[in-house]
């Protein structure tokens, strides 16, 4: 094979004559210019990790210091206060033209500066962080703003003028705070007062009344220790935990999927869109490795962790019989691609080169050209991923652990990304609803063996499915569809602009030997599978009555509304209310994740039963919804400032464990199912474009399984001003449940309540 023989840098045969040695020039060539390019990126991490090291201060802050010690001292003046002279005294004396008393003298000033700089540095990022650990700001009437919030942005911006890198704040970030037991508690009580009977609050409170007085205080000393010592006293354990120790199969369980732009087509050639997709995916990777993006800032002034982001790209969760690992590599420069049945490796570089869109159009159309048929077991194989982790750790020891097996596994796990070229195309016409939710079936688990949790290509229409959810993964695919929009562009016939080179190595198929016991467990994976996704109910649908704007006039938060009305929807489809969960972060503490918001509450309950009865007048609906309304804005602020429930709760009941305390208590909350859980796509975080500019460049959101066999997910992506967009799933296996009968309970609920206010809408 062609690439066989180019990938070989040299060979040699042992002949009667000797040793006789054969270099190829142009793979020593590929090799030098390989290492050159490692070590550019080797040199532009070094030059970074300085940098951000240092921030707010810079190499240029650290001259003038030096610059302004040494002018001082020729004026007669000693800045330092003796303290050069003492350094002066304590370097070491010896012959040679350096040691001079005037080379001495430099030094010392030198060391000095240096040494007042770093202490200015430190004073800075200390001070940064208290500022930072003030959220007074968050619980502020809107156009409201007290005067020690107004100072408090003076010197936040005073302290971070210069222009920060990607993870220059991450040293200024505060800690996770642990919120008080008693605390916690109560806002748990709270949370449940709707859900239990007078009995069943009683009994409850009994319980968190022992729990708070005997068993708290031990496992919060432990708690606060490890806050004390550790970035954040809850990440690591939440990803090992809830992620990596999962045993259950990822697909609709942990996975979840973004779409694609869904009233434009900028191409229905595939591989065109591919080309240019790929090309800007990998151009923000690089972004990322030069710490060239810009960290997320709330209020352009309050910086968010970064840390998310180091692992978007080059990332593999290896499976394990008891917890999996992630293993992430600095840097990879090749693709893995199925398409048909067969895995390609596809390389990015030629070189030291990115390979333009139009050379990688011309890469995956040789994929889609290739005639060649899927090798024994080969087709199946990534249902292995979808199934059990248990299994798929043993079949991966028991038949990928050497040989050409290992090889080509090794050739997936170690790509930048996993691409899926589908046969079938997938898009949304506005005047088919099906056809929304088609496409987010694909997307969440394509036919079982053609999805590995990245990225997707179906069609002229693209969707991302990521390991799990997080809000860094939307910021990289609104770039990367901006890119392709307004930045590469198509020609009139929809290919890759530019000419590709055909001298290219064609894209290297991966070589499998898949024996008949291994075959018979990927069928079993697969059945395993193909039973989970043929139990997901998914309907997608475009809510558009109204979005935004709209609610906006009615005074209220937009996630606020929607939650609202999710409690509405679900009490009029179910005669009851359920345990919410809805998804926010804490990324204003250094590596900071999630937590949740529990939405159904007292106030959200009394709002509900008063639009069942059909009694109450439309002002006093009104005030009820305010009141639920604030109650939700303030619960999600809190648990954005670090006083949320659940992730305390979490820890705590870990700690019971490692410590093998028995609790009643928390292992009654931990148990408690989510039968309603909620989670909000966040749009336009970079602001690639102007949306009203280009109102059809709108996506879709995205959208996950549901987490309680009985019970529903529900994602929303409130797309601009006029519309919202939904994504809910349920089981088919659970009687009680029915997304599209829930989905058209929201819409009602939505259209009620913004009823109760008078607002005109648009036509739907």
């Amino acid at each position: 094979m062609a690439e066989a023989h180019q990938a070989v840098a040299f060979q040699f045969t042992v002949t009667p004559e000797g040793v006789d040695f054969r270099l190829s020039r142009e793979a020593l060539k590929h090799i030098y210019l390989s290492g050159i390019n490692s070590w550019k990126k080797r040199l532009i991490r070094i030059k970074n990790g300085i940098l951000r090291g240092v921030y707010p201060g810079s190499p240029t802050s650290w001259l003038v210091v030096v610059m302004a010690t040494v002018g001082s001292s020729y004026c007669n003046v000693d800045i330092s206060l003796g303290l050069v002279g003492c350094i002066q005294r304590c370097l070491p004396r010896g012959c040679g033209p350096y040691q001079t008393p005037q080379t001495q003298a430099l030094l010392s000033m030198a060391i000095f500066s240096t040494g007042v700089w770093a202490t200015g540095i430190f004073f800075f990022r200390q001070t940064l962080k208290l500022l930072l650990s003030y959220h007074g700001w968050m619980f502020e009437m809107h156009g409201k703003t007290s005067h020690l919030t107004r100072i408090w942005a003076i010197c936040i911006r005073l302290l971070s003028s210069r222009r920060p890198m990607l993870y220059s704040f991450q040293t200024s970030l505060p800690k996770l705070p642990v919120p008080r037991v008693s605390a916690t508690i109560q806002r748990y009580l709270e949370s449940v007062r709707p859900l239990l009977d007078d009995e069943e609050y009683y009994r409850m409170e009994m319980l968190a009344k022992e729990f708070k007085e005997k068993t708290a205080p031990r496992l919060q000393k432990y708690l606060v220790l490890k806050s004390w010592w550790a970035t954040n006293y809850v990440s690591d354990w939440w990803e090992e935990y809830i992620y990596l120790r999962g045993r259950s199969p990822l697909m609709v369980n942990s996975n979840y999927y973004v779409m694609d732009l869904v009233l434009i087509r900028n191409t229905d050639v595939q591989a065109a869109r591919l080309g240019n997709i790929i090309h800007a995916m990998i151009l923000y990777r690089r972004k990322l490795d030069r710490e060239e993006i810009k960290p997320v800032m709330a209020l352009g002034i309050v910086p968010m962790c970064s840390y998310q982001m180091e692992r978007m790209f080059n990332t593999t969760r290896i499976p394990g019989k008891e917890t999996d690992t992630l293993q992430h590599l600095l840097d990879s420069r090749h693709v893995a691609v199925y398409h048909k049945g067969r895995f390609f490796k596809l390389w990015l570089y030629e070189g030291s080169r990115l390979l333009q869109p139009q050379d990688l159009q011309m890469q995956f159309q040789r994929i889609l050209d290739d005639p060649s048929p899927p090798q024994p077991g080969e087709e199946k194989l990534a249902a292995l991923t979808a199934g059990g982790r248990v299994e798929w750790a043993q079949a991966r020891q028991a038949f990928f652990s050497s040989g050409k097996n290992k090889a080509a596994l090794e050739a997936i796990e170690r790509a930048a990304f996993f691409v899926a070229l589908d046969e079938e195309s997938y898009w949304y016409d506005p005047e088919d609803e099906a056809s929304l939710s088609l496409y987010g079936k694909a997307l969440l688990h394509g036919n079982c063996y053609n999805r590995l949790g990245t990225p997707s290509p179906t069609g002229y229409s693209l969707g991302l499915k990521v390991r799990w959810h997080t809000p860094v993964i939307l910021a990289l695919w609104e770039f990367v569809l901006g890119t392709d929009s307004f930045h590469l562009g198509y020609t009139e016939t929809g290919h890759c602009l530019g000419k590709p080179n055909p001298a290219l190595a064609p894209p290297m198929r991966l070589q499998w030997d898949i024996p008949k016991q291994c075959q018979a467990v990927i069928e079993s994976s697969y059945q395993v599978a193909k039973a989970l996704a043929d139990d997901v109910e998914l309907y997608c649908f475009q809510f558009l009555p109204f979005g935004k704007g709209l609610i906006k006039r009615c005074r209220t938060s937009p996630d606020a509304f929607v939650q609202i009305a999710l409690q509405l929807a679900h009490f009029r489809d179910r005669g009851k209310f359920c345990l919410t969960y809805e998804a926010s972060m804490t990324r204003m503490f250094r590596e900071g994740r999630t937590e949740t918001v529990r939405s159904c509450t007292s106030e959200s309950a009394a709002f509900v039963q008063a639009m069942m009865e059909g009694s109450h007048v439309k002002a006093d609906l009104r005030d009820l919804f305010q009141k639920a309304s604030k109650k939700h804005q303030n619960m999600y602020r809190l648990a954005m400032t670090g006083a949320g429930i659940d992730r305390h709760l979490f820890c705590l009941y870990l700690v019971s464990k490692y410590l093998g305390v028995s609790s009643p208590f928390l292992a009654e909350v931990l148990s408690e199912p989510w039968r309603l859980s909620t989670s909000q796509i966040p749009q336009s975080q970079i602001r690639m474009f102007d949306p009203d500019q280009h109102p059809n460049h709108l996506g879709a959101g995205g959208g996950f399984g549901p987490v309680a066999d009985d019970g529903y997910g529900v994602s929303y992506m409130i797309a601009g001003e006029n519309t919202i967009f939904f994504h809910v799933s349920s089981k088919f296996s659970s009687s009680e449940t029915n997304a599209q009968r829930f989905g058209n309970h929201i819409r009602q609920a939505l259209l009620d309540i913004a009823d109760l206010f008078q607002v005109p809408k648009a036509d739907s």
